[in-house]
């Protein structure tokens, strides 16, 4: 696990778009964290480094914000308003893990159908310095889904 303390939310920008230089279609990445912990931030840093800088907003009434680099989509989730696994399979979710990159807000709430192998990022605040985030970078990795 990798560990970040990020002090500002230029640094958070700054620490996704570094993330991005690796990402390729079939990347899935969760973003966890309580609201304003930093999410939204580390996408935004994400869309940045391919020249989205000015495109994002958050997905959390649609669902799912697409966005078109020259290299391939990126799919921004926040699924935080889902009733279930369910839900996401109803709206056609299974289909854009494969189809790009996927950056899933609150995806703790799918993981069980997520793939073999993605990226979990936990954000905490630090309840003593206010601007200061804690990024934890995980390889989720399983020889078998449940």
């Amino acid at each position: 696990m990798e560990k970040f303390i990020s002090k500002s939310e230029k640094d958070t920008i700054a620490f996704a778009k570094n993330f991005a230089k690796d990402l390729q279609i079939g990347n899935v990445v969760i973003l966890t964290g309580e609201l304003g912990s930093g999410k939204t931030k580390f996408t935004e840093g994400i869309l940045s480094y391919f020249g989205l800088e000015n495109e994002i907003s958050s997905p959390t009434f649609t669902i799912v914000n697409e966005y078109h680099t020259k290299n391939f989509p990126i799919y921004h989730f926040d699924v935080y308003r889902l009733e279930d696994i369910d839900e996401f399979y109803a709206m056609g979710g299974e289909e854009y893990l494969e189809q790009g990159v996927c950056l899933i807000e609150w995806g703790e709430l799918i993981e069980p159908i997520l793939p073999k192998t993605y990226y979990k990022i936990t954000f905490q605040k630090n309840a003593e310095k206010e601007e200061e985030r804690i990024l934890s970078v995980e390889k989720m990795q399983f020889k078998e889904r449940p």
